[in-house]
Formats: C-alpha cells, structure tokens, sequence
C-alpha cells in the first residue's frame, strides 16, 4: 500500500538502496542490539544469587554487545548488487595447422611453394 500522495516505485535495476533507507536499517539494527544489551545486563542482576552461572554469561554477553552492535552499524552501505554480465566471449577459431600438414595435405604453402 501506499500513501496518500505518493506513486509506487518499482525497482527494476541493480542500484542501491537509497540513502535514507539504509541509514534507517543501520539505526533499527543498532536499536535492536541495544535493547538486547539492557535486557541482558538486567537479567545479570536479577539473577546475580539465583543462578551465578547464567548471571556471568548475560553480563558477558551485555559487555560485548555494544562493541558489536557500533561495528554493524558503522559497517557502511550495502554494496550494489551485480547485474548480469553483457560479455559475450568471442567464438573461438579453431589453430591453423603447421606448413607441414598443410603440404601432406596437398594444400598450398606460403610464397607459392609446393
């Protein structure tokens, strides 16, 4: 669906995504990531005395997850994707073949000798 006032666009090209768009997907993923971080630190706490074990490893994984999450969302715009190749090779000629076989041929040789 769209909006009032705006024209469906169709993407029949390999271009990038616009910049807009990819800015917006970069912060969403850093949100995510965050959300995860809080919620990992806060399960550290709470489970602090009940489960030690589960504890450490939540606050491992909110320690690591900033670092992470600021190296994905700085990683940079996607790359564009590849259009089809256009090359088209050139048909391959077969070798001529030495003036030897050509002369066991009976064909003529260079220079008009026979």
């Amino acid at each position: 669906m769209t909006k009032r006032g705006e024209t469906e666009v169709f993407r029949i090209t390999g271009a990038r995504q616009g910049l807009a768009d990819d800015v917006r997907g970069r912060q969403r993923r850093y949100i995510i990531s965050m959300t995860v971080r809080t919620l990992s630190v806060i399960a550290a706490a709470v489970l602090w005395n009940v489960e030690r074990h589960v504890a450490i490893v939540a606050l491992a994984l909110g320690i690591l997850l900033p670092y992470i999450a600021v190296v994905i969302a700085n990683a940079g715009r996607e790359s564009a994707p590849s259009l089809p190749s256009t090359f088209v090779p050139a048909p391959v000629r077969p070798a001529l073949g030495s003036a030897e076989a050509a002369e066991g041929a009976g064909a003529e040789t260079p220079y008009g000798r026979n």
